[in-house]
C-alpha cells in the first residue's frame, strides 16, 4: 500500500474550512482582496514554519522563532536609523537571526542539549536583548523602500519570496543528500551516526537555517509594521509549531513537509481571518484553532497506525502463503 502524502488531508481541511467562510460571509471573503490579505498575513508564519519543518524533521523544536523576528525588527530598524541602505540592513539583521541559530545548533548538536531549553533559553535571551537593543520601546525608522516587501498587490516581493523559499527547501530535502540525512537523524539518531552521519552538523545545520529563515520573516515583518518592536510576535513559534503539525509533521521526528506546513499556515489564516469576517470573538478563534490542531493530530496517529496495520498485512500474507506451500 502506498503511503499518502501528508498534507493531503490538511489540504483537504484548509478545502472545507475555506467554502464553510466563503458560504457563509460571500459578500465579503470571496472578495480578491481578501485573498491577497490572506496571502500576506501567512508570510510571516509561512516562512518560519518552512525552517521549523527543518527542525522538527529531526525531532528538535524551536521555541525562539517570534523572539528571533522581533529581534530581526529591531536590528533592521536601528540600522536604517544610522543610515544604512535597506538591502544591507536586511542581510545583516538576517545573519544576526543565523548567528543565534549556530548557537543553539551547537548547544543541541555538539553539547547534546535538550532542544525545548535550549530554545527556550535563546527565546528568553533574544527578547532581552531586543528589548535591550530598543531602549525596551518601539523605533521609527525610515523603512527606506522595505515597506514595498509586502504592498497590497500581487506584485508584491515578499509573496515570491516566501513561495521561492519554500520550493528551495522542498528540494533540498526531497533531492539532496543533507535531506536524507535530516530525515535520518529523525528518524534513529543512533542509526544515522552509525551509518556515518554527523548528527551534530546536520543539527547545526537545521538550526541556523530555521533562524535564517526567521529572519528574513522578521524582515518581513518590519515591512508591515515599519517600526522595530521587541514586543512582537509573542506567541509566534506556537503558531508556527501548530503549522507544521497541522501540515502532517510529528513532533518526534522522522518526518515533515514543506508542502504542508505552508497549508498548515494558510488554514490557521484562512480561521483567523474568517471568524473576523463573522465577527468571532478572538477567544473563539484560539478555540477553533486549537481544536483543529488535536483533530489534526488525531487523525494523524490514525492514518498511521491504519498504514502500519496495511503494511504488516501485505507483508504477512506472502510470508503465509509460503510457508503453506507443500
Amino acid at each position: 500500500m502506498k503511503k499518502r502524502p501528508p498534507w493531503v488531508g490538511p489540504l483537504v481541511a484548509l478545502v472545507l474550512v475555506y467554502v464553510l467562510f466563503a458560504a457563509l460571509t460571500p459578500d465579503t471573503f470571496l472578495r480578491s482582496q481578501n485573498l491577497l490579505t490572506m496571502a500576506r498575513q501567512t508570510v510571516v508564519v509561512g516562512i518560519c514554519a518552512v525552517g521549523m519543518t527543518l527542525v522538527i524533521a529531526t525531532g528538535g523544536i524551536d521555541l525562539s522563532t517570534g523572539s528571533l523576528v522581533a529581534f530581526t525588527t529591531v536590528v533592521v530598524a536601528q540600522l536604517l536609523r544610522a543610515g544604512v541602505p535597506a538591502l544591507p540592513a536586511a542581510l545583516v539583521a538576517t545573519a544576526a537571526a543565523g548567528l543565534a541559530g549556530v548557537l543553539s545548533g551547537t548547544l543541541v548538536g555538539r553539547a547534546r542539549m535538550t532542544p525545548f531549553v535550549v530554545t527556550l533559553g535563546t527565546m528568553s535571551a533574544l527578547r532581552g536583548a531586543a528589548k535591550g537593543l530598543a531602549s525596551e520601546q518601539k523605533i521609527d525608522a525610515d523603512p527606506r523602500g522595505l515597506d514595498a516587501l509586502l504592498s497590497a498587490d500581487l506584485t508584491a516581493p515578499g509573496l515570491w519570496v516566501t513561495a521561492a523559499l519554500a520550493l528551495l527547501v522542498f528540494a533540498v530535502l526531497t533531492y539532496t543528500r543533507f535531506g536524507r540525512h535530516v530525515f535520518a537523524v529523525g528518524s534513529n539518531e543512533a542509526a544515522a551516526r552509525l551509518c556515518g552521519i554527523d548528527t551534530g552538523r546536520v543539527k547545526i545545520a537545521v538550526y541556523t537555517l530555521s533562524s535564517l529563515l526567521a529572519g528574513v520573516a522578521g524582515v518581513m515583518e518590519f515591512s508591515t509594521l515599519t517600526v522595530g518592536d521587541p514586543t512582537d510576535s509573542v506567541g509566534l513559534e506556537l503558531e508556527v509549531i501548530a503549522a507544521v503539525v497541522i501540515g502532517g509533521a510529528p513532533l518526534s521526528g522522522g518526518e515533515g513537509s514543506v508542502a504542508g506546513s505552508m497549508v498548515g499556515a494558510l488554514l490557521i489564516t484562512v480561521i483567523r481571518t474568517g471568524g473576523v469576517h463573522l465577527g468571532l470573538p478572538s477567544w473563539v478563534q484560539e478555540i477553533a484553532t486549537g481544536a483543529i490542531i488535536v483533530a489534526a493530530v488525531a487523525v494523524d496517529r490514525l492514518r498511521r497506525a491504519r498504514y502500519k496495520t496495511t503494511v504488516g498485512r501485505d507483508r504477512a500474507e506472502p510470508s503465509a502463503r509460503a510457508s503453506a506451500t507443500p
